[in-house]
């Protein structure tokens, strides 16, 4: 088999890469370790920036995004009892975020697939990345109970951070940065009304909770919780209960319960992996680099990353200028650590951290107090929230 990129991982940044790739001419095969069932059904992100929902909207993914995403125009915060919106379109002129569940993203992603004939060869196990430092690379992997060999002119590594392509750069050249927190988020999902039409980010003495959705009938939350906790301990009753209380009486007047469909624990880390570019393989998503959920950030980064990878592709293949994939790390880089900075800021400034002494506590206070009273704190969280353009 022979293609000219060959794409691991049929993901959001691999999906999407396949598809700006076909909409120019150049052909692309993307190698996915699980079904489509099984990537389809993770759940995942569900906040999208404008780039995100603009570069779906050029590829013409969008239409049912637009008749059922949610589009936010502003963000709560609420910390101790205290409840406060910031406008982040009237702060960043204009610009909005959009509620759409990473599901939902891949499942028009794979229907616009099949309709436009992008290649994807589902349960390609056991792959092994091969002459990368050549001008020949190629991926090896079993599927069916038969090996195969992909020969390819590049490599883009969009399979996660577990996946192969990370692991196949060499030890003398990667680089590592980590952040691991001491705490997780504990979710749910639940068929109720969401507590308030947007999102309601909350720092209480008891640690963080966050009031989301995923549609106006379906709730999505989550609360602070030790990494030690089982989910086991958390019956419906107890998590109600403690959401409540942390998002305060204002913001809980309105809360509506019932039985969860979903539970869950998911840690926090800060990652990255420099470069993102070794020979003939790109990285890109959470192979190089992984975000605390606080600041929504970790679809989006993805979909920067492949808009930026291919833009160098086809200035590769279209104008022989290989300028955009020598400068594609350094480029994608610049972007993911402003995007690592807010999410660590944001998660500092809402979460309760084991160490935490009376002083801190208090420094969490007086910072959100002054963003509630200071403009110019909204607008740089608002930008930020919104998503920083590519450059």
């Amino acid at each position: 088999m022979r293609t000219q990129v060959a794409i691991i991982g049929a993901g959001p940044a691999g999906l999407i890469l396949a598809h700006l790739l076909a909409r120019a001419g150049i052909d692309a095969v993307v190698l996915e370790r699980r079904t489509r069932d099984y990537v389809e059904g993770r759940v995942r992100a569900g906040v999208l920036e404008q780039g995100t929902v603009a570069l779906l909207a050029d590829l013409g993914l969008d239409e049912r995004l637009r008749a059922e995403g949610l589009v936010h125009t502003g963000t709560n915060i609420a910390y101790d009892g205290r409840l406060f919106r910031i406008d982040m379109a009237a702060l960043t002129g204009g610009s909005a975020v959009t509620v759409y569940g990473q599901q939902e993203v891949m499942r028009d992603l794979f229907d616009a697939a099949e309709a436009r004939g992008v290649r994807i060869l589902f349960e390609a196990e056991d792959l092994v990345l091969e002459g990368v430092e050549t001008d020949s690379p190629s991926v090896r992997f079993r599927r069916d109970g038969a090996g195969h060999t992909l020969a390819c002119d590049w490599i883009a590594g969009c399979d996660g951070f577990h996946g192969a392509s990370r692991a196949a750069m060499p030890a003398d050249v990667l680089k590592v940065f980590e952040r691991v927190y001491p705490f997780g988020w504990l979710g749910i999902l639940a068929e109720v009304a969401p507590v308030n039409h947007e999102l309601i980010y909350a720092n209480h003495e008891n640690g963080f909770a966050l009031a989301s959705m995923r549609s106006p009938t379906r709730s999505r939350y989550y609360v602070q919780v030790g990494l030690d906790e089982r989910i086991e301990d958390w019956s419906d009753v107890r998590f109600w209960d403690e959401l409540a209380l942390r998002l305060g009486p204002e913001a809980a007047a309105g809360l509506e319960r019932g039985p969860s469909f979903e539970k869950s624990v998911a840690p926090l880390r800060s990652f990255v992996a420099e470069p993102m570019r070794h020979g003939r393989l790109f990285l890109a998503g959470d192979a190089a680099h992984i975000v605390p959920p606080t600041g929504a950030k970790g679809m989006n980064l993805a979909v920067s990353d492949v808009a930026m990878l291919a833009e160098g592709l086809v200035r590769h293949y279209r104008d022989r200028d290989p300028s955009g994939l020598d400068g594609y790390s350094q480029r994608a880089l610049a972007r993911v650590w402003k995007a690592e900075r807010f999410s660590w800021w944001f998660t500092g400034l809402t979460h309760r951290f084991p160490d935490m002494d009376p002083f801190a506590r208090r420094m969490q206070v007086a910072e959100l107090a002054y963003i509630r009273e200071s403009r110019a704190a909204q607008t740089v969280l608002a930008e930020n929230y919104v998503g920083l353009p590519l450059v």
